[in-house]
């Protein structure tokens, strides 16, 4: 019975705009248009920028996440970025990826919450569906250096579109999953 549950399962998942099961949690498949607000997912646009297929381009004035692609192409994704205050810009390159990564917020990060939320922040929490890292990580480097902002999967999907977050890059957590399977490490990320 289970191998036919499996089986019928199996045919589900390939089946347009049905949902991607990743780690026992379920996601809409990317493109399939079921989202929460404005953001209807990624989309294939022209490219017509110096970078390299493969550069990941981030322009947080327009919340959008581009992956250079060869051909004049990209795909563009929507996210959420830093509010005022927490924005980086720079160049950096893909130095660490992770799978339902923990998550371990910065001291200064637990302090603010504490004195503006009066919400005590954890010092881990273990990957999973409650994690604000998401399905995926991607972690951002230079010099050798982990920067601390990260490209990220969210459990709150309508903050997609939004200035939100401490700096970090918040994708869906199906496009962060795409996303995460089709840069390796060293993969240059650039930060306007």
């Amino acid at each position: 019975m289970q191998s036919r549950r499996l089986f019928l399962a199996g045919i589900l998942a390939c089946l347009p705009g049905t949902a991607l099961a990743q780690g026992g949690f379920h996601f809409p498949r990317p493109g399939s248009g079921r989202r929460q607000g404005r953001y209807r997912g990624r989309r294939l646009v022209a490219w017509n920028g110096p970078e390299k297929p493969g550069t990941i381009i981030i322009i947080t004035r327009e919340r959008a996440l581009y992956h250079v692609l060869p051909g004049g192409k990209a795909m563009r994704y929507g996210v959420g970025v830093g509010r005022a205050g927490f924005q980086w810009s720079g160049t950096a390159y893909v130095g660490r990826k992770a799978i339902w990564p923990d998550w371990r917020p910065p001291k200064e990060m637990i302090r603010r919450e504490l004195a503006q939320y009066g919400r005590r922040l954890p010092d881990l929490m273990p990957g999973g569906i409650d994690n604000p890292l998401g399905a995926r990580a991607i972690y951002l480097y230079q010099n050798g250096r982990d920067t601390l902002y990260r490209i990220h999967g969210t459990n709150a999907p309508q903050t997609i579109g939004g200035a939100v977050s401490s700096g970090c890059i918040r994708m869906l957590n199906e496009e962060i999953i795409e996303l995460f399977d089709k840069v390796p490490i060293g993969t240059k990320v650039i930060v306007r």
